[in-house]
């Protein structure tokens, strides 16, 4: 009995993997094949036509684009220089944070004075719980606004001179401040395309 149980139990050991072992060598085969690397290829070329000619997306496509280029002209229109000549950042530290712009060539002298001018007057505005200009601009309430606005006794706003620029810093403790204005900022990155980091870091 104890024979024949051993038999048995020896032949499905070798189907078992007398069938695997062919099924691994077809998998890869079919992987260094050019004809599937093609098939897989046409997939993939296909999946990405659909997607193009899908109208939803192409409409969510477009949407992103004409708020972008809205974005860039009525910032054009308020701040008094082009988006094109100057590079903005948002920076977030523990204290606040701070705004900053600067020319993209360091002889442009004509808009460093333009960026300078109008950081000096954001830095007056917002004191005074005036965010007219970043609602225009983004054609919205920018998040963290309206606390920035109530709280505006707890923030300060001081514009300070950049070489090929200016920024405003941004200061508050209180913690309901803080989180609004690191909001506001972490939303100017976003919609502005800018690129910087949205989390803490040190600064002066």
């Amino acid at each position: 009995m104890k024979t024949i149980i051993a038999r048995a139990a020896t032949v499905a050991f070798f189907l078992f993997f007398g069938l695997q072992l062919p099924a691994q060598e077809m998998a890869r085969d079919m992987q260094s094949s050019p004809m599937h690397k093609e098939q897989m290829q046409g997939t993939s070329e296909q999946a990405d036509q659909d997607m193009k000619s899908c109208p939803i997306h192409n409409e969510q496509t477009q949407g992103m684009s004409q708020h972008q280029a809205d974005v860039e002209k009525h910032g054009d229109e308020g701040m008094g220089f082009p988006h094109d000549k100057t590079t903005h950042h948002f920076r977030l530290y523990p204290d606040g944070g701070a705004i900053e712009v600067v020319v993209n060539d360091n002889k442009d002298t004509k808009n460093i004075q333009a960026i300078r001018m109008h950081l000096g007057h954001i830095a007056k505005m917002f004191s005074d719980g005036d965010f007219s200009i970043p609602m225009f601009v983004h054609d919205q309430v920018p998040p963290g606004t309206t606390v920035m606005k109530e709280k505006r006794a707890e923030i300060r706003y001081n514009f300070e001179q950049l070489s090929d620029g200016g920024r405003v810093r941004i200061r508050s403790t209180n913690p309901a401040a803080l989180k609004a204005i690191h909001d506001f900022l972490r939303f100017q990155i976003q919609d502005h395309h800018t690129g910087d980091k949205a989390d803490l870091s040190g600064g002066s």
